[in-house]
């Protein structure tokens, strides 16, 4: 939880420009670069899907190395079956993936991507 007192104070109006212009150019350029409608929608629900702490928290561990269902669930603090409930959804959204080695299920992220979107989101906040 950050402090108030961190951030400077501001006034609703501080964020707003003191003049109506617009800037054609820039506009057009920028609405060139939005992905396409679907991409949005589905980059969205990722977001929410990491977005919940128990999920960013296997995610996290995940990110230093494969782990199995009975791992995740001693580092997150939760059951077994929670952990593989979660998991499931992280399966679904293509954040994970596993392997079998006889009854044994290791997890890791899917991809280099992942690894970029948790390493950063965490990064960012602790700066």
């Amino acid at each position: 939880m950050r402090i108030a007192s961190q951030f400077p104070t501001a006034s609703p109006s501080d964020d707003l420009c003191e003049v109506t212009c617009v800037h054609p150019e820039a506009v057009q350029a920028a609405r060139a670069a939005l992905p396409d409608q679907r991409c949005v929608d589905d980059a969205s629900a990722l977001l929410k899907v990491v977005a919940d702490p128990t999920r960013l928290r296997l995610l996290s561990a995940l990110n230093t190395c494969e782990l199995c269902v009975c791992d995740l669930a001693a580092v997150v603090g939760l059951s077994e079956s929670a952990v593989s409930h979660q998991l499931r959804l992280l399966r679904a959204h293509r954040l994970v993936t596993f392997r079998k080695a006889g009854r044994v299920a290791y997890y890791r992220l899917l991809d280099q991507h992942v690894n970029g979107l948790i390493g950063s989101a965490l990064e960012h906040v602790q700066e």
